[in-house]
């Protein structure tokens, strides 16, 4: 437990320094899309493609090339949504994290040495603190809030919870995506391989 602990911690730092360096995380959806991801200058990869059996050839490709990447686990094939497959992910797979909505999925990858990225939909009021809730209890590595186009919200849900905020959902363009930094998220996530090159280094104060 103490290992996972130290290795845990080292990654999250250098999870947090690239998130700081390049602001974008590349939410891949199609294989198609892996090799534009390779090419672009972000901070991190979330896959939201592949099975149990390709997986694997996938997450070493990323690491290979100096990118921490997380997995979706919703929508990953053939693998269970329990303690014995946040197991199987650590010990065999091994990606640098995980992204999910389910605070006992977070919880099981943490005990794993694993980084969490808990996703929440913020879709009214009571999905506002149903969510503050949920993250105060699992605390993980990151949030992501969805949909990305609440700048306001994102700033209140930072002052509530200190955690690192990554806007997601329904960006479009730079312009958006610079607003969700200005206010208080410490990166945006987009599927949209344009907007991969996009540049953000400007100031977000």
């Amino acid at each position: 437990m103490m290992k996972h602990a130290r290795d845990a911690s080292v990654m999250q730092t250098a999870f947090y320094d690239k998130l700081t360096q390049h602001k974008k995380i590349a939410s891949v959806k199609k294989a198609k899309d892996i090799e534009r991801a390779l090419t672009s200058e972000i901070s991190a990869v979330v896959l939201s493609i592949g099975n149990i059996a390709i997986i694997k050839r996938y997450v070493d490709l990323f690491k290979a090339h100096d990118f921490p990447v997380f997995l979706h686990l919703e929508r990953l094939g053939g693998i269970s949504h329990d303690r014995e497959g946040i197991d199987f992910l650590a010990h065999y797979v091994r990606p640098t994290g995980i992204v999910s909505t389910r605070n006992s999925l977070i919880m099981q990858a943490k005990k794993q040495g694993l980084l969490t990225i808990q996703r929440l939909f913020l879709v009214d009021s009571d999905a506002y603190q149903t969510g503050l809730q949920s993250v105060r209890e699992s605390m993980p590595d990151a949030v992501e809030i969805m949909p990305a186009l609440l700048p306001e919200i994102i700033a209140e849900f930072r002052e509530q919870i200190p955690l690192p905020i990554i806007a997601g959902g329904l960006l479009r363009n730079r312009r958006q995506m610079a607003e969700a930094l200005r206010y208080g998220a410490i990166a945006v996530s987009m599927g949209d391989y344009r907007l991969w090159k996009e540049n953000l280094t400007i100031e977000t104060d």
